[in-house]
């Protein structure tokens, strides 16, 4: 219940206060049932009339987004886009609205059996003036559609107006520089959004410039993708010196930079940064064309940091002398759940030091991905054997590689019996004239990262397995 009490002068009520009343008398005037008020106190006192106004407790109703968005557009003149108005019906059809989770709205432009009208600038327009106060909306995907950096200028506006969004998705769009400085801006004033999805963006070295300058003043954010947004050398230092101080996020994708020096300064930048920051769970830094030098410089930084739980190495020119080093880190290392070395050349030797530092030393980590390593038969069937001796590894990706006769038999024996869950490995076992073979299971790490099948024939857990181990935030 509220009571907003008003006291106003007994002049303008004199027929219902009598001045010389020493005792508060009390009215009660009964409110029709559509209204919001529950009942209406009059008290007269000491020559001063108090009104009480009792609300009815709020009950969640079901707003008509699609009424509104059809209202928006004939008051603004512009078309409606069916799509947009499709994805509205739907969702005031949704029963999660009267729940205090709240929704998504998935308005991506991909992945539909047939070609959708993509949401234009204007579009977007009319949708921000209708979502404005729709605080039951959490989540936003506008993945894949056309966005340009006058868009990203109304969706600033709307991210300093709306104190509800937690999850934004604007990934593979046409926001460039101008369009990342104006959301950069609204983020510093943001104090609800947890999700931020840039991907595919290119905004450049001057774009992550302004969202290095969000992560010195924001406190909120809590995982932001960057990936293959054109990101610089200048920017990833300016990235990596504001993680030192910054305390709230948990997760950063900053994959597929655009270095044109050798000498790996970000890697430097970055594993600094590293042996300082306690909040940071989830590091992606594929495509850094990060070498055994640079690896070794993260792990040194690893000695010191307890807290990071998923790193992304995959898609870099690591060697087995640089898996020597992580090797050696998981000896000691007691939070990576994680280690994604997809596409390096690590070799038969790069995966034998893995193997023994899994079978004896490591009880923590629970995910290995050497999918396209370069490892043959022996390197193989040595992770399998470290997968028997190491009950707490349960996840490992193997496909891409040079499986021979003892390496197949090896893991159809780990999921036959039961060691190794098949959802939990790409590869799935099978006979041919008596003689064991693998074939390719589309799970992995992040195997539906830019794009998930609208018809699901994979589990999520099984194609995206990475969400169930190292959760950062509820909307991903």
């Amino acid at each position: 219940m509220l009571f907003l009490p008003v006291s106003v002068t007994p002049v303008l009520h004199t027929e219902s206060c009598n001045p010389l009343q020493t005792e508060p008398v009390f009215t009660v005037m009964q409110i029709p049932a559509q209204s919001p008020l529950l009942v209406l106190l009059l008290s007269c006192h000491n020559d001063a009339v108090t009104l009480c106004f009792v609300f009815r407790q709020h009950t969640s109703v079901r707003p008509d987004l699609h009424l509104h968005y059809v209202q928006a557009c004939q008051k603004s003149g512009q078309p409606e886009n069916p799509f947009v108005a499709h994805v509205l019906q739907e969702a005031d059809k949704n029963d999660e609205i009267r729940c205090t989770k709240g929704i998504t709205l998935k308005i991506a432009g991909n992945n539909h059996p047939v070609p959708v009208q993509r949401v234009t600038d204007d579009d977007l327009g009319v949708l921000a003036s209708v979502l404005r106060h729709a605080a039951f909306v959490k989540g936003l995907d506008l993945a894949y559609n056309v966005l340009t950096d006058d868009g990203a200028k109304t969706m600033a506006t709307f991210l300093q107006e709306n104190s509800s969004l937690q999850y934004l998705n604007l990934m593979f769009n046409d926001v460039g520089t101008s369009g990342a400085e104006l959301i950069s801006g609204a983020l510093h004033r943001n104090r609800s959004l947890v999700h931020m999805r840039m991907t595919g963006n290119k905004i450049g070295n001057q774009g992550g410039m302004f969202f290095a300058s969000v992560l010195q003043s924001n406190s909120t954010l809590q995982k932001l993708d960057l990936g293959d947004c054109d990101l610089g050398l200048k920017c990833l230092i300016a990235i990596a010196t504001a993680l030192t101080q910054n305390k709230s996020l948990r997760a950063i994708n900053l994959n597929r930079p655009l270095l044109y020096s050798q000498e790996e300064e970000t890697t430097v930048h970055i594993a600094k940064m590293l042996k300082g920051n306690s909040s940071l769970v989830e590091l992606h830094l594929s495509k850094h064309e990060m070498k055994n030098f640079g690896v070794e410089r993260l792990c040194e930084a690893l000695y010191e940091n307890s807290s990071l739980r998923y790193l992304d190495l995959s898609c870099n020119k690591i060697t087995s002398d640089g898996v020597k080093f992580l090797g050696e880190l998981l000896k000691r290392n007691q939070s990576l759940v994680i280690l994604d070395l997809n596409a390096n050349r690590i070799e038969d030797a790069g995966a034998t030091y893995l193997s023994e530092a899994l079978s004896v030393h490591n009880r923590t980590l629970q995910a290995l991905s050497v999918v396209s390593c370069s490892i043959s038969g022996k390197g193989l069937t040595a992770l399998s054997n470290a997968i028997k001796a190491n009950m707490i590894l349960s996840y490992i990706y193997i496909w891409g590689n040079t499986f021979d006769e003892d390496a197949c038999m090896s893991f159809s024996e780990l999921i036959q019996m039961g060691r190794l869950n098949p959802n939990c490995t790409d590869v799935a076992p099978y006979e041919v004239d008596g003689q064991a073979q693998l074939a390719e299971l589309s799970h992995g790490l992040q195997r539906e990262y830019y794009w998930a099948p609208r018809h699901r024939v994979v589990a999520d857990s099984a194609a995206n397995a990475s969400l169930g181990l190292v959760a950062v935030s509820e909307y991903l």
